[in-house]
């Protein structure tokens, strides 16, 4: 079976071949022993077809950063828009993204775009979150991370996925607060959960759209 979104991926630790979907690549990946030969992992995919095209079927649709693309911006949709003959870089005008230049450059200059404005956003929001509880970060990052939405090292350095910028602003707020409450309680106590409810009272709701539509944010770009 041939498909782009089927990924092959070898493992020390594997003792046989298996199957798992990996929502935020958009891909059925294939886990192989060191031991299993090439051929012998597509007649594993090819006995599991049935199931394998049901899971394909239900990964979202990746949605390139090209002209026409609509994109989530903080809760609002937002359309790309080329304008080859402009000089402005990437900017928000309304309801669209406005990216000049050559073609070649727009998926960059848009990613580019939205992860200056995740940082911003996220430092902004941070650096206020944490002054209403009597803290200070001692630096805001973004990054491209697949595994977690923020993290909280232990000298109070925060870091976050740009990603967040396609969610709804109440969910990127939870993730603040969530990393923020890090601040105080470095752990997931009662305590830490009483922080960030207190910065957050809507932090339930945004872990549900979380746990049900976060993946579908690693499908743009």
């Amino acid at each position: 079976m041939s498909d782009a979104r089927i990924v092959y991926r070898r493992s020390p630790r594997a003792r046989r071949l298996s199957l798992r979907v990996d929502s935020k690549a958009g891909a059925v990946v294939v886990v192989m022993p060191n031991r299993a030969s090439a051929a012998a992992a597509e007649r594993f995919v090819a006995g599991h077809a049935g199931w394998v095209l049901r899971q394909l079927a239900r990964l979202p649709a990746a949605v390139p950063f090209a002209s026409g693309a609509v994109v989530p911006v903080m809760g609002r949709e937002v359309t790309l828009r080329h304008l080859p003959a402009g000089r402005l870089g990437a900017r928000l005008d309304g309801d669209a993204l406005l990216v000049s230049g050559s073609a070649e450059h727009l998926p960059r200059r848009v990613r580019d775009y939205l992860k200056a404005l995740a940082a911003r956003e996220l430092t902004a929001r941070a650096t206020a979150a944490a002054a209403r509880i009597g803290r200070r970060p001692s630096r805001v990052s973004v990054r491209d991370g697949t595994s977690r939405w923020g993290s909280c090292t232990a000298a109070g350095a925060l870091s976050f996925s740009w990603r967040l910028i396609l969610a709804p602003v109440w969910v990127l707020d939870y993730v603040v607060a969530h990393e923020v409450a890090h601040l105080v309680h470095l752990d997931h106590s009662p305590r830490f959960w009483a922080v960030v409810r207190e910065l957050n009272p809507d932090a339930a709701r945004a872990r549900s759209w979380l746990a049900r539509h976060g993946a579908g944010l690693h499908r743009y770009g």
